[in-house]
């Protein structure tokens, strides 16, 4: 008989992201329930927990809008207590404005948060001291709008995707210098292997427009040689992928969004989304499973057997047994507007 996949989760907490909300909602891991929210400034993007600390961490990247379409971007990073459901502290990054990926290296009290560039100076990545909470130093990536952001293990190397920029920047977080440029279609999510020997990438970017419409590259995850710093693989899926991420199991998981260009919304027409299963050493599709209309953030339980995918068009959370590869419930996340459900993070009960 196969165990319940929510027991021993009574405790743990699941944070949401509702980028129009503007709110981060919790719920009970074992149960689904509701446990309340967290208003935090528009628009918030994704999180981060940091369980040294036991704080979270959420990006507020535009006063409006979204990546390429917004009324002008934030530059605050807000600091929320995940227990007793508070905010403890926004920081304010600027003059580096529109932070959104998050990456954390706990040995190191370090949180590294992706910015974008000016006319002035390219985007970059700010370092900032967890136990401070202030800016120790940026590295540069070259590239107008790094979006999301990884550390390899060892917290000796990151990794910035760049959407419309036709390349990963790798950074030596040591030197806070860019080492290399890994040439890629433009790309969205990423996550690296447990080893930090591969870095896999969601490429090429997804483009919503009407003059998007044409000759495209092959959609997939793009395998990464960290040695190398080449491409050495594509896995390939039957539409784009934004959200990538890696369980501690060792599954791959892709966010697929199926859409059609619209000239009446920036964002297309978004139809239900697909949550695509690879396993990361073989690289062998184990399977997939429909979720929300436009997946956007990926995390998963500790243990490997959960899948929380947060859906940004239908503003909901599918929680899937990676398993059996079924849907157990659909969490509904509360919205003002458009868009709704984004970052996500897993929250371990106390110690």
């Amino acid at each position: 008989m196969q165990q319940n996949p929510r027991a021993g989760r009574e405790g743990d907490v699941l944070a949401v992201v509702s980028q129009s909300g503007p709110t981060v909602s919790f719920f009970d891991a074992a149960s689904d329930r509701f446990l309340g929210a967290v208003d935090v400034p528009a628009e918030p993007h994704e999180l981060c927990f940091d369980p040294t600390s036991r704080l979270l961490w959420c990006t507020t990247a535009y006063h409006s809008g979204y990546y390429h379409a917004n009324s002008g971007r934030r530059t605050e990073v807000t600091v929320i207590d995940p227990d007793t459901r508070r905010v403890v502290e926004v920081v304010d990054l600027a003059p580096e404005h529109g932070p959104h990926g998050l990456a954390l290296d706990t040995a190191r009290h370090r949180l590294y948060v992706s910015v974008e560039g000016s006319d002035d100076r390219p985007g970059g990545v700010v370092v900032l001291d967890t136990e401070t909470r202030r800016p120790v130093g940026r590295i540069d990536t070259d590239a107008p709008g790094p979006h999301w952001f990884a550390v390899d293990p060892a917290g000796r190397t990151g990794y910035a995707t760049n959407k419309e920029a036709p390349f990963v920047s790798v950074v030596d977080l040591d030197s806070g210098a860019l080492t290399a440029k890994v040439e890629v279609p433009g790309s969205e999510g990423l996550a690296v292997s447990a080893d930090g020997a591969y870095v896999y990438v969601a490429s090429p970017y997804a483009m919503f427009s009407p003059s998007a419409a044409g000759e495209r590259p092959t959609p997939g995850i793009r395998v990464i040689e960290a040695r190398t710093a080449t491409v050495v693989d594509l896995l390939p899926t039957d539409d784009v992928v934004l959200p990538v991420h890696l369980t501690s199991t060792g599954k791959l998981l892709a966010g697929e969004l199926h859409m059609e260009a619209d000239p009446e919304s920036q964002l297309g027409r978004q139809a239900a989304g697909r949550l695509t299963v690879f396993h990361a050493d073989t690289r062998k599709r184990l399977g997939e499973v429909g979720v929300g209309s436009g997946p956007l953030t990926i995390t998963s339980s500790p243990d490997g057997r959960i899948a929380y995918v947060a859906c940004v068009v239908s503003s909901t959370v599918d929680l899937v047994d990676l398993e059996t590869l079924e849907i157990l419930t659909r969490l509904d996340i509360a919205k003002r507007g458009e868009p709704g459900a984004h970052g996500l993070a897993y929250i371990p009960r106390p110690a």
